[in-house]
């Protein structure tokens, strides 16, 4: 198995935390819906698009700063939320919390999460956003609204891509429950994990740390994550209920999951401030867009009204790039740092986090740009379109 320093790039952290992970939290990580199309889709859209350098400028120095959601990053990208992160390595969401402050970059907390809120406020005194899922105990949404004002997170994100969970046929072969259980199917993959066995016993608690005072839905034993969230979700939740929500909470308001132009211009009306454009990592609606493919068309409709963050499928730093110069103000990395995660705890998120600096900083000085803010359309190119062309005029 690769040391940590030895993880030249996010693959190389995958292929470590396949390793270091018994099989169901693996492919929890890193499995899609039905058959995973969306999922591919997201990463090869990049190959989509060129880079256009150009040369004999001054790169000595590199800025990657950025202002989103109402504050100023030392990265162009940041942390999503991710729920349940003790299943992955028992630093859990305070060692990712830890690692993005320590790179001046933002964290993202999940309803789902396996700590709570409030320990993750105090964690650090990094900027922080609190990701929502409205579940069918209406008043845990008002609750979590004033907890996140009291505990002082900098924006609130509403997730609205999940009134139920997609089809992870992943979870499914690999008996992935909540908590874990290890069964005869999935001996051999736990027994050989010892690392992931040696810390749960020396810590078990796999409770979902911010719903569990009033939803305690595991109480009874483990259950299949789908189960869980088909119990739990609000399928009636539209978009009165994100209007009332940007008014509870009165600052930055993003919507995760927006991906229609159509939708873009609903979320401008309601009141949001920000779109995380994304199809949930392809873990929800297969079939549905790549994000990086939905920016200039949402960017064409709403102008500057909204900022738009890309949340799906980056791998390098050129794809941080190639979605800036399309229009996003920022973007924000999911699977990337939970191999990290998986790898070597909060070490581990500060590896991934240095290697897609790292890469963009590079890629930047290659194209002759020393600012993400001078990223602009003049730098992309999109290639079927280019071949489409070609094709015309033969």
């Amino acid at each position: 198995m690769p040391k940590l320093s030895q993880c030249h790039n996010i693959a190389d952290l995958r292929k470590r935390a396949k390793r270091k992970l018994p099989a169901p939290m693996f492919h929890y990580i890193d499995g899609g819906a039905d058959d995973e199309w969306s999922m591919r889709r997201n990463t090869e859209a990049f190959d989509d698009y060129e880079l256009m350098p150009n040369y004999l400028r001054n790169v000595d120095n590199i800025d990657l700063k950025t202002r989103v959601l109402g504050t100023e990053l030392e990265l162009p990208f940041f942390l999503s939320p991710t729920g349940m992160s003790r299943l992955f390595h028992h630093d859990k969401e305070l060692g990712a919390c830890r690692a993005a402050d320590n790179f001046g970059t933002l964290y993202s907390l999940s309803t789902m999460a396996t700590t709570s809120l409030e320990d993750v406020a105090a964690a650090t005194a990094g900027p922080k956003m609190f990701q929502i899922y409205i579940l069918k105990d209406r008043e845990l949404t008002r609750e979590f609204v004033q907890r996140c004002k009291t505990s002082g997170y900098q924006a609130l994100c509403l997730t609205v891509d999940t009134p139920l969970a997609g089809n992870r046929e992943r979870d499914l072969y690999n008996g992935m429950t909540m908590p874990p259980k290890i069964t005869p199917r999935n001996f051999f993959s736990y027994g050989t994990s010892f690392e992931w066995l040696y810390n749960l016993t020396r810590d078990s608690d796999f409770r979902l740390a911010n719903v569990v005072h009033r939803v305690d839905a595991l109480d009874k034993g483990a259950m299949a994550l789908i189960d869980y969230v088909n119990s739990q979700f609000d399928r009636t939740v539209t978009w009165e209920d994100a209007a009332w929500l940007a008014e509870q909470w009165d600052g930055p308001f993003v919507i995760k999951g927006i991906q229609s132009p159509a939708d873009a211009q609903r979320a401008v009306e309601i009141g949001a401030t920000a779109l995380m454009v994304s199809n949930h990592g392809g873990r929800q609606l297969e079939s549905a867009p790549a994000p990086v493919d939905c920016i200039a068309p949402i960017r064409d409709v709403i102008g500057n009204q909204l900022e738009l963050i890309v949340d799906g499928g980056i791998r390098r730093g050129t794809h941080v790039i190639k979605a800036l110069a399309q229009g996003a103000d920022a973007c924000s990395i999911g699977r990337p740092y939970l191999y990290g995660l998986a790898s070597g705890g909060q070490q581990g998120v500060e590896r991934a986090l240095t290697l897609l600096k790292t890469e963009i900083e590079r890629s930047l000085a290659l194209m002759g740009v020393n600012s993400i803010t001078d990223l602009g359309p003049e730098q992309i190119k999109y290639l079927p379109q280019r071949y489409q062309d070609s094709t015309i005029q033969r």
